[in-house]
């Protein structure tokens, strides 16, 4: 059995794609994920499955999620070692006094090439400030993420990816999780 971490991305978000975490719940049970699990309403939710490609169970789900709810839900899928990479790899933690408030990490649908970060034009949004690594960028925004160009459409639109962002909090908090899951 694999746990999956898959992160919804767009719903319940300013009144949109409005779906109830117990409903979402109970549907990826009645097509066979196990231990269904779900974190705040934005769309974190933790799975057993067999399958063991984190690709296949995004493709169920966000299938399922269609199905049921009618919403067509961009998933990234991730695991246990996704996020400890985010504490053992953002280099924004290593700043003294870093406001953990400011920090983000966009999870993104496959591995970014090394040229990925020039696409970005990070420089134009100074001073907020990212860092690739694999499958994330971290963010460190300077006043806040609702105040910033650089979001998940920016990112989409530039790298042709799908990509979800989360705050240091939640990435936090689902490690802890992931943890005691296993």
């Amino acid at each position: 059995m694999t746990t999956h971490l898959a992160l919804l991305r767009g719903i319940n978000v300013s009144g949109h794609s409005m779906i109830k975490m117990e409903a979402l719940k109970t549907t990826l049970e009645a097509i066979g994920f196990q231990n269904v699990q779900t974190y705040i309403q934005s769309g974190n939710v933790f799975v057993d499955t067999e399958e063991e490609n984190p690709a296949a169970v995004g493709f169920k789900i966000k299938q399922e999620i269609f199905k049921a709810f009618g919403h067509e839900v961009p998933v990234v899928v991730i695991g246990s070692a996704d996020l400890e990479a985010c504490f053992k790899n953002n280099p924004f933690l290593k700043e003294k006094d870093i406001d953990t408030k400011k920090l983000y990490v966009a999870f993104i649908s496959t591995t970014l090439q090394s040229t990925s970060m020039n696409d970005l034009k990070i420089s134009q949004f100074k001073p907020d400030e990212a860092s690739i690594d694999g499958n994330r960028i971290f963010i460190k925004y300077a006043v806040g993420a609702g105040k910033t160009r650089f979001d998940q459409k920016y990112i989409e639109k530039k790298l042709n990816v799908i990509a979800t962002i989360r705050n240091w909090n939640t990435v936090t908090q689902l490690l802890k999780m992931y943890e005691e899951r296993e």
